[in-house]
C-alpha cells in the first residue's frame, strides 16, 4: 500500500468496510457501518447549523474555525468524529457476527487478554483522537480541548488519565497489528467526505471558552442521539454507499419527520412600538426603564430588574429579551419560575407575549416541570402527541443504541406502542423527552431546570446547551436560599462565559444578594475564579434596574444602574401586632395542642369584627399544621366561606383550589362581572408569598424574615378599583406568630410594644425558627414593632428597599439593646449554619473551588452525583434535604384500589386512560422527613409498573378510614384538609 493511499485512507477499505457500529438487530435488519454512523452524525449536525443553531453560536464557531463559513463544516466535524473510538477490539468485540468479519480482515485480538477487561467507545475514542490530532501536528492548546468532546459524549467528561487502556490488557484493547491504519483510515476517510484536505486542515483557529466546550459538547449528543434512531437511519452495510451525500439524504428526511427547529432565527430589534403590539397597551415607565436599559448594553450581560409586585416586571423582561436577543443574536428565551404553580400561568403569558412576536412561535413553547400534564393549555398543546417519549430519544448505550441510560426506566416499548403523531401542535416530540427540555426553542419551567445545569451530572452539557443561544430571565430570584444560591452563582458564572444574556427579577432583593449574583456573571465572562465589582452603584430609587456587561476591548466591567418612579401610588399600610402563646421547646403535646387552640380563636375573632360587613382576607401561616388547625377553627364560624391552600393537597383538588382563588380574588377582566364574594377568607401557607396574583382586603400572617413578609404584603389591596368596606378601606396586616420573651402575649400585645423593646427578644413559634432561624425572625421582629409603635406604619412599594436592607444588614442597626446579646448569639448560629450549607452544596457543584479557571473539560466530571439524571432525582440535589418525596395516593377498597376521588381501578391497580388525569391527580408530596421511608416501605401498584407517566411512582395506600402508617407515623388524607400528620403511633402496625 502506497503512503498517499494510507493517508487518503482509500486503501483501507477492506477494513473500513467491515467496522460496524450498530449490530443488524439495533439497525432495522443491516448491520450499519462505523463510518455511515460518523457521517450521519456529521449531515444531522449540518442540518441544526441551517435550522436549528442560534445566530451566537454560529458566529461562535466560525470565530473559532477561523472565519465567516469556516464553522459549519467544524462542527459537523467535530459531531461525527464522536465515535471514532468504536474502531477498536473492545467495542467491536461485542457483537459476535461482526466481530467474526472483522477478524477475517485481518484486524485481530486476544480474547484472553481483554475478555476481563473494559474500554468504554467514548473513553477510547477521546484517547485515540489525541493521538491522531497530535500526530496530525495540531497545536497543543487546541488538541487538549478536542479530545474531551469525543471522551464525554456519553455525559461525563473523565480526566486524561482515564482515558487510557489498562495495561492488564496488554494493548488488545486498543489494537495492534493493523488497527492503528484502521484508526487512521476511518478518521481520515470520514474528514475527507466533510470536504477537508486532511485532519491537518480541520484544526481550529482559536480556543473558546470552556463554557462554549460544554455548549458545543452537548450539540454533539444532540446530533448522536438524532442519528443513532434506527427508524430513520437504518443501517448501511455496504462501503461503496456510504457517502456524505447519502447521509445527508437520510438526515434531512429524519430532519422533517421528527419536525425539529430553532427559534425565531434572525430577530429584527424592536422598535418603541413593539410594546403595545405585543401586549395591547403602551408601557409603564419602569417597562420602558428596563427596555432602554437593554438597548444600551453593548455586550451580552446581565439585567437585574427590582421593581415592586404588580409593576409589569414580566412584560418588560420578555421585551428586554427580545431586545438582547437582536442585539446578540440570540435564538429563544428560557424563563425561569421559583414553582410549578408559578410556571403555569407564566406559560400562557409567554406563548401569548410569542404569538405576538410571530404566529408561528407559540405552538414552539414548552412548559418543563414534573406535572406539566396538569396544566390544560399544555394538554392541549400536545393533543395527538405522547407525553413520554423520552425511551426512544434516551441515552446511547455501548453498542451505540437508544436507551443504555434508562433514564426514566421504561425500556425502548413506550413510543413504538405510542407512536409519533403528525396531528401534535405543540413543540417537536424529541424535545419532550429525559434531559432534553431546555433545546426547545422557547421553555417556561422552574428555576430548578437552570439549576440543574449546573450540577457535575451526567448529561449537563445536554442543559446547557439548552440554555446558551437564549436569553436567560429569572423571576423571584430572591426566592433562592443559601444552598440553591449556590447553584445559582455557579449556573450564572456558566452563562456569563457562554455570552448569555439574563434578565433577573425580583420586588424584594437584598443588596448582598444582588451584588453576589452580578459578581457571579461577571467572574464567568472574565473567566476568573472570583470576581468583585467594586464600580457597581447603588440604585437610589425604586424600581430600578441594574445592568452590566464586560467591555469588548478588555477593559472590564461596564455599569449602567437607573431608577424612575412606580406607576402606581404609594399605600400605606397599617402594621398591627397580635402576639399568641408559644410553648417552649421541652412543652408537651397538649401545651401546644392548647397554644394552637388559642391563637386560632384570637384570629376567627378578629376576622368576625373585621369582616363583619363583609370582605375578604388572607391569612398565612408558616407550617401545614398550623393552616390546617385555623382553618377547621374558621369553619366554625365561617362555614363554606373559608378556602384552604397547602403543598399537602393533592396536585388536583390544589389546581382546582388555586384556580378558584385566582377567579374570586384575580384581577378584574374587562367587560365581565366581577366574581369577588361579598365575604372570603383563604387560609394559606408560604404557597401564597410567589405569583398568587390575589387581592385581599386584609393579611393576617405569621412572622417572616422582612422580604418574605412583603412579598406576602404585596397580595394586599393589589388591583385598583376594587371595592371594599368601609372596614377594610385602608390596607392593613396584621403579624402573628409570636410571643414575649416569657412565651405569653402579655408583653408582646399591642398596648406593650414600648416595653416589649426594652425587655428580653421575644420568642418565635418553633416551626418558624426551624424555617427561616432566628436571626432573621429577630431583625424582622425589630421593625415590626418599631413601626407598629410609631403607629406609622409602612409606606410600600417606596420603602421595601430599605426594609430589605436593614432586615438583612450585618450591623446592630435597629436592634433594640435589650435585644442584642440574643440576636448576636443568632447571628453566630446562622452564619455558621450558612457556611455549612455553602459547603454542603459545593460537592455537587460543576465545577470546584479552584477550578473555575480550567481551559478544557477535561476531569469535569471528577466525581459522580447521586441520581439518575431524571429531574426528580435531581430535586434532592438543588434544594437543601430535597422538596420531599412524592407519591400517588389511592384508597384500598375491599381488593379493589380506588383513586383519591373515588373512581375504581382494578385488582391491580390497573389504570384505564380514562382515568389516567384522576390517578395522577392524587400526588402529594410528602415532607422530607418520609423520603427514607418511602423508598423503604412503598412501591408502584403491581398495573403501575411499565407505565410510561408512573410506572416508578410509589403509592401511598390509604385504608376505608383513608388512614396509613408510614415512617412510624399515622397519616390521613381529607379532601378539605389534605394530607394530615396524626403523630407517631407505637406497637404492631395496622
Amino acid at each position: 500500500m502506497s503512503g498517499e493511499d494510507l493517508e487518503s485512507g482509500r486503501g483501507c477499505d477492506d477494513l473500513l468496510g467491515v467496522l460496524w457500529g450498530k449490530s443488524e438487530e439495533k439497525a432495522g435488519g443491516t448491520m450499519n457501518l462505523l463510518l455511515s454512523h460518523l457521517l450521519d452524525t456529521a449531515a444531522v449536525a449540518e442540518r441544526m447549523w441551517d435550522g436549528f443553531l442560534a445566530p451566537s453560536t454560529r458566529r461562535n464557531l466560525d470565530r473559532i474555525a477561523g472565519g465567516v463559513g469556516r464553522g459549519r463544516r467544524l462542527f459537523a466535524w467535530l459531531c461525527g468524529v464522536h465515535d471514532c473510538g468504536k474502531a477498536t477490539p473492545a467495542f467491536q468485540r461485542m457483537w459476535p457476527k461482526g466481530a467474526e468479519a472483522v477478524r477475517a480482515a485481518g484486524l485481530g485480538w486476544s480474547d484472553s487478554a481483554i475478555s476481563r477487561c473494559t474500554w468504554r467507545h467514548d473513553r477510547a475514542g477521546g484517547y485515540l483522537l489525541r493521538g491522531l490530532l497530535s500526530s496530525a501536528d495540531w497545536r497543543d492548546e487546541h488538541v487538549d480541548w478536542v479530545w474531551p468532546l469525543a471522551a464525554g459524549h456519553h455525559g461525563a467528561f473523565p480526566d486524561w488519565t482515564t482515558t487510557k487502556p489498562t495495561p492488564r490488557a496488554r494493548g488488545q484493547l486498543a489494537g495492534g497489528g493493523r488497527w492503528p491504519e484502521a484508526q487512521a483510515a476511518l478518521v481520515q476517510r470520514f474528514t475527507e467526505e466533510l470536504g477537508f484536505r486532511d485532519l491537518a486542515d480541520v484544526e481550529p483557529s482559536c480556543v473558546p471558552s470552556r463554557a462554549a466546550q460544554l455548549h458545543v459538547s452537548g450539540l454533539i449528543v444532540m446530533a448522536d442521539w438524532i442519528a443513532s434512531d434506527e427508524k430513520h437511519f437504518r443501517g448501511v452495510d455496504t462501503l461503496a454507499r456510504v457517502t456524505i451525500d447519502r447521509a445527508r439524504d437520510r438526515a434531512g428526511r429524519a430532519w422533517g419527520a421528527l419536525r425539529l427547529r430553532g427559534g425565531w432565527g434572525r430577530l429584527a430589534e424592536p422598535g418603541p412600538e413593539a410594546f403595545k403590539d405585543r401586549f395591547g397597551e403602551g408601557p409603564r415607565v419602569s417597562q420602558a426603564m428596563v427596555m432602554e436599559a437593554a438597548r444600551r448594553m453593548r455586550a451580552p450581560g446581565l439585567l437585574v430588574v427590582e421593581a415592586p409586585m404588580g409593576e409589569g416586571k414580566t412584560k418588560a423582561a420578555l421585551m428586554a429579551a427580545e431586545i438582547l436577543a437582536a442585539k446578540f443574536g440570540a435564538d429563544g428565551v428560557f424563563v425561569g419560575m421559583p414553582t410549578q404553580s408559578t410556571s403555569d400561568p407564566m406559560f400562557g403569558q409567554v406563548r401569548t407575549w410569542a404569538a405576538a412576536v410571530d404566529e408561528e412561535l407559540a405552538s414552539q413553547v414548552a412548559l418543563l416541570h414534573g406535572k406539566r400534564m396538569f396544566n390544560k393549555e399544555w394538554r392541549d398543546l400536545l393533543e395527538g402527541g405522547t407525553e413520554g417519549p423520552e425511551s426512544r430519544f434516551g441515552g446511547i448505550d455501548e453498542y451505540g443504541e437508544c436507551g443504555d441510560d434508562d433514564l426514566y426506566g421504561e425500556g425502548v416499548a413506550t413510543l413504538r406502542e405510542h407512536p409519533v403523531q403528525s396531528s401534535q401542535r405543540g413543540p417537536a416530540e424529541w424535545f419532550l423527552g429525559a434531559k432534553r427540555g431546555l433545546l426547545c426553542p422557547f421553555v417556561v419551567g422552574t428555576i430548578d431546570q437552570l439549576l440543574f445545569a449546573a450540577t457535575r451530572t451526567r448529561h449537563v452539557m445536554l442543559r446547557m446547551a439548552g440554555l446558551a443561544g437564549k436569553v436567560v430571565v429569572l423571576d423571584e430570584v430572591h426566592a433562592s436560599d443559601i444552598y440553591m444560591s449556590q447553584f445559582l452563582m455557579e449556573g450564572l458564572r456558566w452563562l456569563g462565559q457562554a455570552e448569555v444574556p439574563v434578565v433577573l427579577l425580583s420586588a424584594t432583593l437584598p443588596p448582598r444578594q444582588r451584588r453576589d449574583l452580578i459578581d457571579a456573571y461577571l467572574a464567568g465572562a472574565a473567566s476568573r475564579e472570583e470576581f468583585t465589582a467594586d464600580g457597581l452603584p447603588e440604585p437610589r430609587g425604586y424600581p430600578s434596574v441594574s445592568a452590566t456587561w464586560m467591555a469588548q476591548d478588555g477593559s472590564g466591567p461596564r455599569f449602567d444602574v437607573d431608577t424612575c418612579e412606580g406607576w402606581r401610588d404609594d399605600l400605606h399600610i397599617t402594621v398591627e401586632l397580635m402576639a399568641e402563646t408559644v410553648p417552649g421547646p421541652k412543652a408537651v403535646p397538649e401545651q401546644r395542642e392548647a397554644a394552637m387552640a388559642e391563637a386560632n380563636a384570637a384570629v376567627a375573632t378578629y376576622l368576625g369584627r373585621a369582616l363583619a360587613d363583609g370582605g375578604c382576607a388572607l391569612v398565612i401561616r408558616n407550617t401545614v399544621d398550623r393552616a390546617q388547625s385555623l382553618y377547621s377553627e374558621l369553619r366554625k364560624s365561617f362555614g363554606d366561606d373559608v378556602l384552604l391552600l397547602h403543598g399537602r393537597i393533592a396536585v388536583g383538588p390544589r389546581a382546582d383550589r388555586t384556580a378558584e382563588c385566582l377567579r374570586l380574588l384575580g384581577a378584574q377582566k374587562k367587560d365581565q362581572p366581577s366574581a369577588r364574594p361579598a365575604r372570603l377568607i383563604v387560609v394559606a401557607t408560604q404557597i401564597a408569598e410567589q405569583s398568587f396574583d390575589v387581592d385581599a382586603d386584609l393579611l393576617i400572617t405569621d412572622l417572616a424574615p422582612i422580604d418574605l413578609l412583603l412579598q406576602r404584603v404585596g397580595r394586599l389591596h393589589r388591583h385598583q378599583g376594587t371595592e371594599r368596606s368601609g372596614r377594610l378601606a385602608e390596607p392593613r396586616v396584621v403579624i402573628t406568630g409570636f410571643a414575649g420573651a416569657d412565651g405569653t402575649p402579655e408583653m408582646a400585645g399591642p398596648e406593650n410594644i414600648a416595653v416589649a423593646l426594652d425587655r428580653p427578644a421575644p420568642r418565635f413559634l418553633g416551626g418558624s425558627e426551624f424555617i427561616y432561624g432566628r436571626h432573621l425572625l429577630l431583625r424582622t421582629a425589630a421593625h415590626l414593632f418599631t413601626a407598629a409603635d410609631s403607629a406609622n406604619g409602612w409606606s410600600i412599594p417606596g420603602q421595601v428597599p430599605e426594609l430589605v436592607a436593614a432586615g438583612y444588614g450585618a450591623g446592630e442597626e435597629g436592634v433594640p439593646p435589650a435585644w442584642r446579646e440574643d440576636a448576636e448569639a443568632a447571628r453566630l448560629r446562622w452564619e455558621d449554619e450558612q457556611r455549612k450549607r455553602v459547603e454542603a452544596a459545593a460537592g455537587y457543584l460543576l465545577t470546584r473551588r479552584g477550578d473555575r479557571e480550567g481551559g478544557t473539560l477535561s476531569g469535569l466530571h471528577y466525581a459522580s452525583v447521586p441520581g439518575a439524571g431524571r429531574d426528580t432525582d435531581l430535586d434532592a440535589v438543588v434544594r437543601d434535604g430535597g422538596a420531599g418525596a412524592e407519591v400517588i395516593v389511592v384508597l384500598k377498597d375491599g381488593e379493589t384500589y380506588r383513586t383519591l376521588s373515588g373512581r375504581a381501578l382494578t385488582m391491580n391497580g390497573d389504570v384505564p386512560d380514562a382515568l389516567l388525569d384522576d390517578v395522577l391527580g392524587g400526588t402529594v408530596r410528602l415532607p422530607p422527613r418520609y423520603t427514607a421511608a418511602v423508598a423503604q416501605e412503598l412501591a408502584p401498584l403491581p398495573g403501575w409498573l411499565g407505565h410510561p407517566r408512573f410506572g416508578y411512582s410509589p403509592a401511598l395506600v390509604l385504608d376505608a378510614q383513608r388512614r396509613t402508617v408510614l415512617a412510624d407515623r399515622r397519616v390521613r388524607y381529607e379532601k378539605d384538609l389534605g394530607l394530615v400528620e396524626e403523630g407517631e403511633v407505637t406497637g404492631t402496625r395496622g
